[in-house]
């Protein structure tokens, strides 16, 4: 695993819902134009783990993802990681494997404090980390954009069983580089009609309050609403919001700042982001080792350098060799060195680098 020197985190899509829907479609083709190379999808079942048909949960969101991107020809699957000492464990070496060897990972619907609970810590969890940091995309929805979160609420304990509303213990995907996030998904909801608050992901309003009163105030507050996303984008260091509706980005110091769909804000307004010089700081040997065993399999991103008609055609030059256009194939090519590019095919794609000087 490179460091991070040559290597930037992968981008992440937080979803507020409708990840099978067009509103979210959009977002995850703006993911995979960017990544511009073959795509190896890999959803996991984490989330809904605990249901008998999590299987079919996670197998919707894959025909959806197959379906709605099938113009770039991705490989999409299942990793079926649904508890932490059962068979399908978190701790499956085979499992973590897998997603060693994607270059964008979903996880999406079910319940915030089991995606807690079953990943902490876990094999599958320090591998998608690692991935991240080498340059995978990452997108949750739901249930797990709440659970990567430092904080995070367990709306089902709340919700349906009737606990005082409490924080528990986030993954904290993001702590390493310096935000301190709670993301709140279906930040507008109104399904419970004018008779019942089912907003701030169904625990309604009154209760977030009180929970936003017990953050620290270094915690930042994403909301996002219903049918809406947001790209985090750590090369720019910036997030760009997508879908219906707005992002709410709320902290006890500087109150609350909405952006709708279009907008861009720096990661400035999120906390004291930056990069760590070691982007292989707190990844164990166990990791290192399962990437390094899938080295020559696992697609690496584009020189994160080249400016964004260069990754243009070399997408367009993926299609056409996907397509035998030979001829195209060959005339992108010139096309892509006359702009001062190397294309290196691998079995997945084209790569490109920097063409050296005379």
């Amino acid at each position: 695993m490179a460091n991070g020197q040559s290597v930037v985190p992968g981008m992440i899509l937080l979803i507020g819902s409708g990840e099978s829907t067009g509103s979210s479609g959009r977002a995850f083709e703006a993911l995979v134009k960017r990544l511009g190379i073959a795509h190896r999808i890999s959803v996991l079942e984490t989330p809904a783990g605990f249901e008998l048909n999590s299987e079919r949960v996670a197998g919707r969101v894959a025909e959806y993802l197959e379906k709605r991107l099938q113009n770039y020809k991705p490989k999409v699957v299942t990793i079926p990681a649904r508890h932490r000492n059962f068979p399908y464990s978190t701790e499956d070496e085979k499992l973590a494997k897998k997603v060693a060897e994607s270059n964008i990972l979903f996880l999406g619907p079910g319940s915030p404090s089991y995606a807690v609970r079953h990943l902490k810590n876990s094999l599958v969890w320090r591998t998608l980390q690692a991935r991240h940091r080498s340059g995978a995309y990452l997108a949750f929805a739901s249930a797990a954009a709440l659970a990567v979160g430092r904080c995070a609420i367990p709306v089902y304990e709340i919700f349906k069983a009737g606990d005082d509303p409490h924080w528990i213990p986030g993954l904290d995907l993001l702590g390493p580089y310096g935000l301190s996030l709670t993301i709140i998904p279906h930040w507008n909801n109104a399904e419970g009609g004018s008779g019942l608050d089912t907003s701030r992901c169904f625990i309604g309003k009154p209760r977030f309050d009180f929970l936003f009163s017990q953050l620290q105030e270094d915690t930042t507050v994403i909301g996002l609403e219903e049918h809406t996303s947001m790209i985090m984008d750590f090369k720019r260091a910036c997030s760009k919001v997508f879908g219906k509706g707005a992002v709410h980005v709320l902290t006890k110091v500087g109150g609350e700042h909405i952006f709708r769909s279009g907008e861009t804000f720096p990661f400035s307004m999120l906390g004291r982001f930056f990069l760590p010089e070691d982007l292989n700081f707190g990844i164990a040997e166990d990791i290192f080792r399962l990437l390094q065993e899938d080295q020559d399999e696992t697609v690496s991103s584009p020189d994160e350098g080249a400016p964004d008609l260069v990754r243009q055609l070399v997408e367009k030059r993926n299609r056409a060799r996907a397509e035998k256009d030979w001829a195209a194939a060959d005339y992108l090519r010139v096309e892509i060195t006359r702009l001062g590019w190397q294309v290196v095919d691998t079995a997945h794609g084209s790569e490109v680098k920097p063409l050296k000087a005379d």
